[in-house]
């Protein structure tokens, strides 16, 4: 490591002092070390600022299982009780201390409520307690669901000490109670450390393990994906597996999740696949899967990475990863800013990070209680809200985005936050102001933000928004981009009255010849010798980052990075020579790849490339159509079984078949009925049905394959003669029969090819 600087020295006696000083028999209980952490969720995100994970009560208004643990102390005795904690708004003046928990020593509550005070983490102090034993259960009790928070907990014998809150001698603190060693212990030699496992990270280590490189992956959660896992909820987007080099991409291939949802409640965990993710990483050999562990340090040699220190964030234990190589796809360049690498950062005007959240149906009445801490949204504009229609797709969706203007890395847990009190104040305003959606409830909050953009390490090269737009080629392009310069700003129809910290954005898209290939030389640092990086913080402009964050393209950025590994351990060469020297082989091994299939063949969906690009064509409408009258569906009363939601979709008109997200779903099981009605009887005499969806290769498929008509009489339904449809694959069916007049008609849906409805339209004619 570098040497210490006068302030580092001075730092490290005050920590040696508060050593000297802490009083024996002293216990340090870590949150996170819980036996049972109930409903509280472990927090990983903000080690970096403060030290160490934390629990999280992230119940959304309805307070979380208690978390325990069993302690022994020392001695039986009387201990003054220390929590770290804070009141999470209290930065900014807002009332009413919304995080508060309750702890339990053998089940009694201790007299104190805890994160209701401070707006910095801090020990708050919890008075003493008596013990009879020194072995007793430890509880944290949230009391309100609000997302209070836990960092640690401590017992001292000495009524007169107080822990210490500055960063390195909190450190030492911890080190010291928890009987860890001042160095860290050694976690193993490898050829390549990458430090990230989202898609990016994931790619890289996969592809430089099937390529013979034994690789350690590091990875602060305990999945993979980052953006693209349960825990956030993104899709892929972007491009891969593009002439002339088809087999960039392979990787990414393995990991794409097979089916997507729209924003909305239907954006399940289930989607997004985690265990696949882990399984292809898990069936290489050579690769070291440290789950929940993040990088927190680099120790260099001049110019030069030699070791990479991850701190396990259940256990607090600090390994040192040795390497001759070493890849950055934390998203945030944090290996390479804890190594001196050149960054950039824009400072005011960045993109945000978003959580995104949804609400769903519950079918009963639902109470939500007032937030006064929340942003006072009570008279102000949000996507969703509206007075008549409120629109429950448009809460929490991408645009939900803040941070604008704050630094991304020493605020990045104020603007997560942030994000929190513009969700809560939403659907303050929506049930308690507007009386909105009584039956609807808060269903899920990402408590991990879904990050866009803040530190980008440079390269040799620097791409730029005129390389892009210019379509300049590089000899080394090795990364194909399908997606748009997408930079996302305040929406300033949401702004006013928070100007400079706006909670809604808008995207700005400029166009580029696609697919544009990224060059090698933007996925290495220039003054750190042997340091990679893939994924959000490669080496281009504010700018061209709206072009290449996506995570698709992230992932064959990993691909590169781990072929370039190769071919770098194979010559003990560095990054940057193997663009000097050996460029050729990084080609080769391009044009072969290291899929386990060809990701050619398996289709994707990217929403950049558009869907006139993918998509087939939509089908011819019946000839008939032409000649029919209007659509007597438009004015009808629709009704269905099975879900509710969305319902008003199978008469709005759209009939827009390049949109999966137009479509009405009805939920699994058949037979499913959907009931048209109008207050004067209709006659007509041809019907047309738009059903199925667009998949991965944009083909229409899952049309439904079964239907029938009803009609009511007066006295029940009657089936309309001639009109029923077996053995179906168009997604645009139609039949014409003899004229029937009702106010009421019933569509029996029997048959589809996975037991679920997907409608577009239902439409009903009166032909000549």
């Amino acid at each position: 490591m570098r040497n210490p600087t006068p302030l580092a020295a001075a730092l490290s006696l005050l920590c040696a002092a508060y050593l000297t000083a802490t009083p024996a028999h002293t216990t340090l209980v870590e949150a996170e070390a819980f036996a049972d952490p109930g409903g509280w969720v472990l927090d990983a995100q903000f080690m970096q600022q403060m030290g160490s994970p934390y629990l999280l009560a992230h119940g959304l208004g309805r307070p979380v299982a208690d978390a325990v643990t069993s302690v022994r102390l020392p001695a039986p005795g009387t201990y003054r009780v220390w929590v770290r904690t804070l009141d999470w708004v209290a930065r900014w003046g807002a009332p009413g201390a919304p995080g508060r928990f309750q702890v339990l020593v053998d089940g009694k509550p201790l007299p104190t409520d805890f994160g209701a005070t401070g707006a910095a983490w801090h020990w708050q102090d919890g008075g003493t307690v008596t013990l009879a034993a020194p072995q007793f259960t430890l509880a944290l009790r949230d009391l309100t669901g609000f997302e209070g928070r836990c960092d640690a907990l401590l017992f001292c014998p000495d009524p007169s000490w107080r822990p210490p809150d500055a960063a390195d001698a909190l450190a030492a603190c911890r080190r010291l109670l928890l009987g860890q060693p001042e160095a860290p212990e050694p976690g193993g030699e490898f050829d390549l450390v990458v430090a990230g496992g989202g898609i990016a990270g994931t790619c890289a280590a996969v592809t430089a393990a099937r390529l013979g490189l034994r690789v350690a992956l590091v990875q602060d959660r305990p999945v993979l994906g980052g953006n693209n896992s349960s825990e956030v909820r993104v899709w892929l987007q972007g491009a891969r597996s593009k002439e002339p080099w088809p087999r960039v991409g392979d990787v990414v291939a393995e990991l794409e999740q097979a089916r997507q949802a729209h924003y909305g409640p239907s954006n399940t965990a289930d989607l997004y696949e985690d265990e696949k993710k882990l399984a292809v990483a898990r069936a290489e050999p050579t690769l070291t899967l440290l789950l929940q562990h993040r990088v927190i340090a680099a120790e260099t040699d001049g110019a030069t990475i030699r070791a990479a220190i991850a701190q396990d964030a259940l256990t607090g234990r600090r390994l040192r990863l040795s390497a001759p190589l070493f890849a950055d796809c934390t998203g945030d360049g944090d290996l390479g800013a804890y190594a001196g690498a050149d960054f950039e950062v824009t400072p005011t005007g960045h993109m945000g990070p978003c959580n995104l959240w949804n609400v769903r149906d519950t079918g009963q009445p639902q109470t939500f209680p007032r937030c006064p801490w929340a942003l006072d949204l009570s008279d102000k504009p949000f996507p969703g809200r509206d007075k008549v229609r409120p629109d429950p797709l448009k809460l929490g969706g991408w645009y939900w985005e803040s941070g604008f203007d704050r630094d991304p890395i020493a605020e990045a847990e104020a603007v997560r936050d942030w994000n929190f009190r513009a969700m809560y104040g939403a659907w303050d305003a929506l049930k308690n102001i507007d009386r909105a959606l009584p039956t609807y409830a808060l269903n899920w909050s990402a408590h991990v933000r879904g990050r866009r953009e803040s530190r980008r390490l440079l390269g040799d090269v620097l791409l730029s928004k005129e390389d892009l737009t210019a379509a300049r080629a590089y000899p080394d392009g090795c990364v194909p981009t399908g997606w748009k310069m997408d930079l996302h700003l305040p929406d300033p129809r949401y702004e006013k009255g928070f100007e400079g910290d706006a909670f809604i954005s808008t995207a700005h898209f400029t166009g580029y010849p696609m697919p544009y290939w990224i060059p090698y030389r933007c996925l290495y640092s220039r003054n750190v010798s042997n340091l990679f990086m893939a994924g959000r913080n490669v080496s281009v402009t504010h700018e061209a980052l709206g072009a290449v964050r996506v995570m698709r393209t992230g992932g064959c950025m990993g691909e590169i990075v781990g072929m370039a590994a190769h071919v770098a351990a194979q010559h003990r060469a560095t990054p940057r020579d193997v663009y000097a020297r050996h460029l050729p082989e990084l080609q080769a091994l391009m044009r072969r790849g290291v899929g386990k299939v060809s990701g050619g063949t398996l289709p994707y969906a990217n929403q950049g490339e558009g869907p006139a690009r993918r998509a087939s064509a939509p089908p011819a409408p019946p000839a008939w159509l032409a000649a029919a009258g209007p659509n007597l569906a438009r004015s009808a009363r629709v009704t269905v079984t099975g879900n509710p939601e969305h319902a008003a979709r199978l008469n709005d008109g759209r009939a827009d078949l390049a949109d999966n997200g137009a479509r009405w779903l009805s939920g699994r099981g058949l037979p499913v009925r959907v009931e048209l009605a109008w207050d004067q009887p209709q006659t007509f005499s041809a019907a047309r049905l738009l059903s199925g969806y667009r998949d991965g290769s944009g083909a229409l498929v899952g049309a439904v394959e079964a239907w029938t008509l009803e009609a009511a009489d007066g006295t029940g339904w009657r089936a309309v003669p001639g009109a029923a449809v077996a053995g179906n694959t168009r997604a645009d069916a139609s039949l014409t029969f003899a004229p029937v007049t009702a106010a009421r008609v019933r569509l029996t849906i029997t048959a589809t090819p996975d037991q679920l409805a997907r409608l577009w339209e239902v439409e009903l004619y009166r032909t000549p």
